[in-house]
C-alpha cells in the first residue's frame, strides 16, 4: 500500500486478470511470453515491452514496442479503476529486478490464463545453498553445514547456473548455504547476478559482516538485502544454539553495518520451544537495530534439526504465536512475518478478511491484495520458488533437499521447472492429502509441504503443524516419524 493510494502494481495486475476474462484479450497477449534477441542478447516480450514504458531507446523491436505502448494504456486505466499510485508503477518499473518479477506475472497470464495458484513460467525467488561451508555449527541447521562438499559447483559452473537462471527469467536470488560470505567463490558470482539485473539477498550468520570493509564490498558490489539469523535476545543462548562464544555480538554488529550502509535488512528468527517466550523480546530487538522487518521461521527438523525435534511447537503453540505476531504486525514500526503458511489464515481470520499475509509479506486492509492472495500465496516450494544445492542439484525448497528434480550441470533450469512431475504435483492444490486438500484455505495456506515431508514421509500429506491438525499431530511420535530419507514415487506426481 502507498500513502495516495493502493498499490499501483496490484492495480495494474488486477486489471489485466479483470481483462482476462475476455478470451480475445488472452490471445491477444499471448505473444507477451516469447523470446525476442536485442543486441545478441535473448529477453521475454513483455520483460523488454516494461523497459520500454520507462526507458526510451531505438535498439529494440516493433513487437516489443507495440506492446509497451498498449501496456502503458492498461496500466494507466486499471490504476485509475482500482483507485491505484500510477507514480509508484512507473518508478517501480525503472527496477530491473521488479521488472522481471512483473514480467514472469505477465507470461504465467499470457500462457496459462489465471490458475489458481497462478502458474509462472519461472520462479519469482530462488534459494541457493551455495555452499556446506560455515563457520558455526548451529543445531537447527537444515543442510548440516560443516565442510565444503568435494562435488560442489566450480566457479565456471556457478556462473553458468546464473546464466541459466538469467535466461528463465528469474526475479530474484537468495544466497544461502552453508555460510557463503566465507566461499571464494561468493563475491564473482553475486557480481554476475547483480549485472543480470536480479534482486540479490543474502543469508547469513552476520559474522562477516561484523567487518564494516567487507559489509561495504557487497553493498558496491550490488548487494540489496542482508537477513541475518538472530535465535535470541540473549546472547549467551544465542551462542549457545549456534555454537560459538560470541557469535550474537558479531551479528548483531553485522545488523548494524548493514543498516547503516543501506542495505534493506531484517532479522530471521527460527521459532522453537528454547524461544518461543522471546517474540516479543526479538521484535523489540529489530526496533532498536531499526531494521525494516524481522522473520519467524518455521522450524524443520531436517538435517541437524532432526536431532532436536522434540524443540518443535505444537500446533497450538504455533496458532498462539502467529496471533501474536498478527497484533504486533498492526502497530509496530519494524514489519513482522512468518514464513508459517497458517499466517495467511490467521491474518484473515483475525480481520474479517481485510488482512493477508499470502507469501512472507503482510498486507493491511486492502481487499484486491486479499483476493489476490489465493493466486500467489501459501506455501510457495516448487511454485513461486526453488531451490539449488551447493553440487547443483535442483530442489523444491531448500528443507525438500531429498527430492532431487535434476542438476544443473545436466539438464537445463528452464526444462526441469517446466516438467518436474514434483514441481507440477505442487502447482495443484487440488492433489494435496488430509485436512489440507479439504481446508478453505488451502489456496492462500496449503501448508508447509517440508513439514508434511518431514514427518509423513509424503510431500502432499497434511501440516502437522497447523491447528486443523492438532489430533494428528498428537499421534505422530517424533524419533519413530521423521524419516531419514523420505522418498517419493515419480509415477504418483505424473
Amino acid at each position: 500500500m502507498t500513502r495516495n493510494g493502493r498499490s499501483g502494481v496490484t492495480s495494474a495486475i488486477s486489471g489485466i486478470r479483470l481483462l482476462l476474462r475476455n478470451p480475445l484479450f488472452r490471445l491477444a497477449i499471448k505473444p507477451l511470453s516469447k523470446e525476442i534477441c536485442i543486441n545478441g542478447e535473448k529477453r521475454k516480450v513483455a520483460y523488454e515491452a516494461l523497459r520500454l514504458i520507462v526507458e526510451d531507446t531505438t535498439e529494440t523491436c516493433l513487437v516489443a514496442r507495440f506492446y509497451a505502448k498498449m501496456l502503458e494504456i492498461l496500466f494507466n486505466a486499471a490504476i485509475k479503476y482500482f483507485n491505484g499510485n500510477k507514480d509508484e508503477v512507473y518508478e517501480a518499473l525503472k527496477d530491473p529486478s521488479i521488472r522481471r518479477g512483473l514480467a514472469l506475472v505477465l507470461e504465467g497470464l499470457a500462457t496459462y490464463g489465471i490458475t489458481i495458484p497462478q502458474r509462472l513460467p519461472a520462479p519469482f525467488l530462488i534459494v541457493w545453498n551455495f555452499t556446506n561451508m560455515c563457520n558455526l555449527r548451529c543445531k537447527h541447521c537444515y543442510q548440516n553445514a560443516s565442510s565444503r562438499l568435494i562435488n560442489e559447483l566450480s566457479l565456471k559452473e556457478k556462473l553458468n547456473v546464473v546464466n541459466q537462471l538469467d535466461e528463465a527469467g528469474v526475479a530474484a536470488l537468495a544466497f544461502s548455504g552453508g555460510e557463503p560470505t566465507i566461499h571464494p567463490h561468493f563475491l564473482p558470482v553475486l557480481r554476475k547476478a547483480v549485472e543480470s539485473g536480479m534482486y540479490t539477498a543474502l543469508a547469513t550468520n552476520g559474522l562477516k559482516l561484523a567487518d564494516r570493509n567487507y559489509a561495504k564490498l557487497l553493498k558496491k558490489t550490488g548487494l540489496r538485502y542482508v537477513e541475518v539469523s538472530i535465535d535470541s535476545a540473549d546472547p549467551d543462548k544465542h551462542d549457545s544454539f549456534r555454537g560459538l562464544k560470541g557469535a550474537w555480538r558479531k551479528a548483531i554488529q553485522g545488523v548494524k553495518n548493514a543498516v547503516e550502509l543501506g542495505f534493506s535488512t531484517a532479522i530471521a528468527t527460527t521459532v522453537t520451544k528454547m524461544n518461543l517466550d522471546e517474540a516479543l523480546d526479538i521484535i523489540d530487538l529489530a526496533e532498536e537495530l531499526g531494521v525494516e522487518r524481522v522473520i519467524f521461521f518455521n522450524f524443520i527438523p531436517v538435517g541437524r534439526g532432526k536431532d532436536i525435534a522434540e524443540l518443535d511447537l505444537t500446533p497450538e503453540e504455533r496458532e498462539e504465536l502467529l496471533r501474536k505476531l498478527y497484533l504486533e504486525n498492526k502497530h509496530r514500526k519494524v514489519q513482522v512475518f512468518s514464513t508459517a503458511p497458517q499466517f495467511a489464515r490467521v491474518s484473515l481470520e483475525m480481520s474479517g478478511g481485510k488482512d493477508v499475509a499470502p507469501t512472507h509479506f503482510y498486507v493491511r486492509g486492502d481487499p484486491i491484495v486479499a483476493a489476490l492472495a489465493e493466486y500467489i500465496g501459501g506455501c510457495g516450494a516448487g511454485r513461486i520458488y526453488a531451490a539449488i544445492e551447493p553440487n547443483g542439484d535442483l530442489t523444491p525448497c531448500v528443507f525438500i533437499s531429498n527430492i532431487v528434480v535434476g542438476n544443473l550441470k545436466e539438464e537445463e533450469f528452464s526444462t526441469l521447472w517446466k516438467n518436474a512431475p514434483v514441481f507440477k504435483a505442487l502447482r495443484d492444490r487440488s492433489r494435496l492429502q488430509g485436512n489440507c486438500k479439504h481446508c478453505p484455505y488451502k489456496y492462500v495456506c496449503g501448508g508447509c509441504r517440508a513439514r508434511a515431508l518431514s514427518y509423513t514421509g509424503n510431500i502432499l500429506g497434511p501440516d502437522p503443524g497447523c491447528i486443523n491438525n492438532a489430533e494428528y499431530f498428537k499421534t505422530l511420535h517424533f524419533s519413530a516419524k521423521i524419516p531419514i530419507k523420505a522418498s517419493y514415487s515419480k509415477s504418483a506426481l505424473k
